[in-house]
């Protein structure tokens, strides 16, 4: 039986050339001190949001996509 059939594809972790140079521009300003405390406390806010709001999906996923091992008495 072929477990594979139907599973989504892996996950990604690399970023496209334009989140690159999105990022290379957020260190470059960081680096100038252009930026204040006040500039930088509703980032890491909405950051730290993002980051709860894709951790609550993933387990979602995770709780909705259960494979249930199969034993040669079963089938």
């Amino acid at each position: 039986m072929d477990l594979s059939y139907g599973l989504p594809p892996m996950p990604t972790t690399k970023i496209t050339m334009e989140q690159e140079f999105k990022l290379r521009r957020i260190i470059d300003l960081l680096e100038r001190d252009v930026t204040t405390k006040e500039d930088i406390i509703p980032l890491f806010i909405d950051l730290q949001k993002t980051n709860f709001i894709l951790t609550n999906n993933i387990g979602q996923l995770l709780e909705a996509w259960t494979i249930h091992p199969t034993t040669p008495e079963g089938q």
